[in-house]
């Protein structure tokens, strides 16, 4: 058996010298193709035109629902965040963004090169053989080989950076979009507490008025039956009754429903709904947090994801301007082969010869006649650029507009909750005042029908204001930019924090 070793090289010297200088001159001539960043315009004022709320701890606003003090609604967006679908599939997202960009990495660092093999057999029949010094002997052929060429380009202007900036912020914006489903996941938990808790309080309400009504209409009742009063009012007050009955299976078939869909929400929608309490209370809602606009650049994830989205996509404009540079590549290989051919000199024999080679070479490429396609390609990754830059600015201007609306509806409803409990309160004192005197023949049913009917109007917009105030405290958290701990975001995975701001 007979070994062969060749090899084949360009050994450093004027080509490859060549080659490096060509590519830098003419991607120093091509430089000035680059465009300029887009500046995104995110200026905001000083400070919201609505009243500040009290300062609170920035754990307060990364976990909000703490400052409600109920350990239903803590248990409830606990559970959500860990087992509800809305995680779930955020969180598969997530994963499935973190491992597309473990495969861009791998692209851009590792040379993708697979490692080739091949085998053929041959059997050749001599049919027909003539002419002088014909020498070809029939028989069976082998050839073995494997090869390992490695394509790896010189990264001389930044080609390989500016594609590892692009996939960390498509990762960062992933991770956003991340935080943001899950804070909004929370909100809709709280919202979806506070509605059932506002059902349950009108439920009480009702049973309460329908407990009155009977009441009265066994009252008005009696007094007609002894001929004290005409018996229309029984009839009025068996009407009321029927109505205020009516009213408690509304409410109790709207707190079920709302109950399930609650635990739909967390995750938890086959469970009896005896396994989620409502008391059917009300308390105030928390202060919320002082902030100024331009935390909102900050805290805001939605804001940040479209931050992230915008350094990508000027990153991929980068990355087409780029492609108008010459490309070197080196392509070293190796490869091994092996051949088995049957003997001219003894019949029934094989002579084996097995060898192995090297290479190392150098390619240059220079865009020529797809200069026109890399220009449309530019054209079209500028246009991503402005597409990306304006909705950067939308969701900073509409985070803006939600949040400053979102404080003044919030003190509206605080000031409205205080006025109705007060209004509430003297109602409740005229009612019964009527209530008693209708009992004691001092005043007629219109006078005690009209008080309770002022009454109950009281209670059921005191009910609406307190459930409106306690769910608008939560949307205003979510405005803030609740809901999650910008400590968790790595401070600089990329560019995603640093589009060109105004």
């Amino acid at each position: 058996m007979r070994f062969a070793k060749t090899g084949a090289s360009r050994r450093p010297g004027r080509p490859s010298i060549l080659l490096v200088s060509t590519a830098v001159l003419v991607g120093a001539g091509l430089s000035a193709c680059t465009t300029p960043a887009r500046r995104a315009d995110v200026k905001l004022p000083s400070a919201f035109e609505a009243p500040a709320g009290s300062p609170l701890a920035s754990q307060a606003l990364d976990q909000w629902w703490t400052a409600f003090n109920d350990p239903v609604l803590n248990d409830l967006i606990t559970t959500a965040l860990a087992q509800a679908p809305d995680a779930r599939l955020a969180a598969a997202r997530l994963q499935e963004a973190r491992a597309v960009r473990e495969g861009q990495i791998r692209q851009i660092y590792i040379p993708q090169t697979p490692l080739t093999g091949s085998a053929k057999r041959t059997d050749t029949h001599i049919i027909d053989q003539s002419g002088a010094g014909g020498f070809t002997q029939g028989g069976v052929s082998k050839t073995y080989s494997a090869e390992f060429d490695v394509s790896w380009e010189l990264d001389l202007i930044g080609r390989r950076s500016a594609a590892r900036r692009v996939v960390d912020n498509d990762l960062a914006a992933a991770r956003f979009a991340y935080e943001g489903a899950r804070a909004a996941l929370a909100a809709n938990v709280a919202q979806s507490y506070f509605e059932a808790r506002g059902y349950a309080v009108q439920l009480e309400d009702a049973r309460a008025n329908a407990t009155i009504a009977e009441n009265l209409f066994k009252v008005s009742d009696e007094k007609g039956r002894r001929g004290l009063s005409a018996t229309s009012e029984g009839d009025r007050t068996a009407a009321d009754l029927a109505q205020a009955q009516a009213q408690v299976a509304q409410l109790e078939a709207q707190l079920q429903a709302s109950r399930r869909g609650l635990l739909i929400l967390v995750g938890k929608g086959v469970d009896p709904l005896a396994s989620l309490p409502v008391e059917p209370i009300l308390a105030k809602a928390p202060p919320v947090p002082a902030a100024a606009p331009a935390e909102l650049l900050a805290r805001r994830p939605d804001i940040r994801e479209a931050a992230a989205r915008l350094a990508s996509a000027s990153g991929n404009l980068n990355i087409s301007e780029l492609a108008l540079f010459p490309t070197l590549t080196l392509t070293p290989g190796v490869g091994i082969s092996k051949a088995i051919n049957p003997s001219f000199l003894q019949t029934g024999s094989s002579v084996s010869t097995t060898s192995s080679a090297w290479t190392l070479g150098a390619n240059l490429s220079i865009p020529v006649l797809n200069i026109p396609k890399l220009m449309s390609d530019i054209k079209v990754s500028g246009a991503q650029v402005e597409q990306a830059a304006v909705t950067y600015e939308q969701t900073v201007q509409r985070a803006f507009g939600e949040t400053e609306s979102a404080l003044v509806q919030q003190d509206a409803d605080e000031r409205r909750v205080t006025l109705l409990a007060a209004g509430e309160r003297r109602a409740a004192v005229a009612y019964e005042a009527s209530r008693k005197g209708y009992a004691m023949g001092l005043t007629d049913l219109t006078t005690a029908l009209q008080a309770e009917q002022s009454w109950r109007g009281a209670r059921t917009a005191l009910t609406g204001a307190q459930t409106q105030a306690l769910q608008r405290a939560v949307q205003t958290y979510k405005a803030l930019g609740g809901g999650w701990s910008p400590a968790s975001i790595p401070s600089k995975p990329a560019d995603f924090g640093k589009p060109s701001a105004q």
